[in-house]
């Protein structure tokens, strides 16, 4: 009795494996899959086998462009006048590894190159410019 019980949670242990090697990926997704800690793959849509305990999903990456609110930034113009503008992002992925592995924190760092140039872009505007354009 005890050996068909092994046996059995055997069996059980190698399904569960199994089933984790074989991974599905929605449309408008993208998975980066890293092999024994570098990358190894970008997969798209579409079913997907895995090596057990070897590789493993680093990311999965929303490809939808996307829309983000950053809070108010202060922005001086020509005439040297401060203003508090709200800015509104819109973004899309297009490499998955990039943003996986080339910056820790992305959403900050589109916030960061967003209010970098909007300061450069209003900043060479003048009070009347910026409030018609």
């Amino acid at each position: 009795m005890g050996g068909i019980l092994a046996l059995l949670v055997i069996v059980i242990l190698a399904l569960w494996v199994l089933a984790s090697c074989i991974r599905i990926v929605p449309q408008a997704y993208a998975v980066v899959l890293e092999r024994l800690g570098a990358y190894r793959a970008t997969w798209g849509t579409g079913v997907h086998f895995k090596v057990p305990f070897i590789e493993r999903v680093a990311r999965k990456v929303n490809l939808k462009e996307q829309v983000v609110d950053f809070p108010p930034q202060p922005v001086i113009t020509k005439d040297n006048v401060t203003m508090q503008i709200d800015t509104v992002v819109f973004f899309q992925i297009t490499d998955p590894k990039l943003y996986a592995y080339g910056v820790e924190n992305p959403i900050m760092a589109i916030e960061n190159l967003s209010a970098t140039t909007l300061r450069n872009i209003i900043g060479d505007m003048e009070l009347d410019e910026t409030l018609t354009s």
